[in-house]
């Protein structure tokens, strides 16, 4: 496989912070989309930005901004074909997706999602942590995901379906299971109290 490039799910509508574009917050200082940025750049060839809306917004960012094509709000699967769309235009087999609420996920990230699909000998892989009542908790926001089914995920959305895991699990997806003893490395900030924990997480060494 080709080195996956790299999408930032930033196309929700951030209904509990208020509206308004979550990873514009700051923390520590610094945006959560720059963290974001900071994070994936250096795991995948290049980086995308899937943001609805005006794209101006985060010129300061350098990025392309890629829409959803699908009409309406359709959920983290509209973004992952957004990106898939683009990548199929720079060349690339696959993207990374990562949320750009989520401050703190794993630097090793894309090459375990990579080495998750090569042991299930899949095309796509999600990203998990353990949970001692369920096992594991799966994070769909952060997957590897083919540009080869780009075209099975835009029939699937426009036949209405909407859950991510649903999606996946037609095509026995990989799963990376990332340890969670320094704290969550998927929490997201959704709320103002999300925000002030992640701050709390940032002084703890959390990141």
């Amino acid at each position: 496989m080709k080195q996956p490039l790299g999408v930032i799910l930033a196309g929700g509508l951030a209904t509990r912070m208020g509206g308004g574009d979550k990873g514009l917050l700051e923390l520590g200082g610094v945006p959560i989309l720059q963290r974001v940025i900071d994070r994936l750049s250096p795991q995948v060839g290049q980086v995308a930005l899937n943001a609805n809306g005006d794209p101006v917004r985060f010129a300061g960012y350098d990025l392309p901004v890629i829409a959803d094509s699908i009409e309406g709000y359709a959920g983290p699967l509209a973004g992952v074909l957004a990106g898939l769309d683009w990548a199929v235009d720079q060349g690339a087999d696959a993207i990374v997706t990562a949320a750009a609420d989520t401050p703190f996920f794993p630097c090793d990230l894309v090459p375990q999602l990579v080495l998750a699909a090569e042991n299930a000998s899949a095309q796509i892989a999600l990203a998990a942590t353990p949970d001692p009542d369920r096992g594991t908790v799966r994070h769909p926001t952060f997957g590897l995901w083919p540009t080869a089914l780009r075209d099975d995920l835009r029939a699937a959305l426009q036949d209405g379906l909407r859950k991510v895991v649903l999606w996946t699990d037609r095509h026995g997806a990989g799963t990376a299971v990332f340890q969670t003893r320094a704290g969550d490395p998927f929490f997201n900030v959704n709320t103002p109290d999300d925000l002030a924990q992640a701050q709390k997480m940032l002084g703890d060494g959390v990141a």
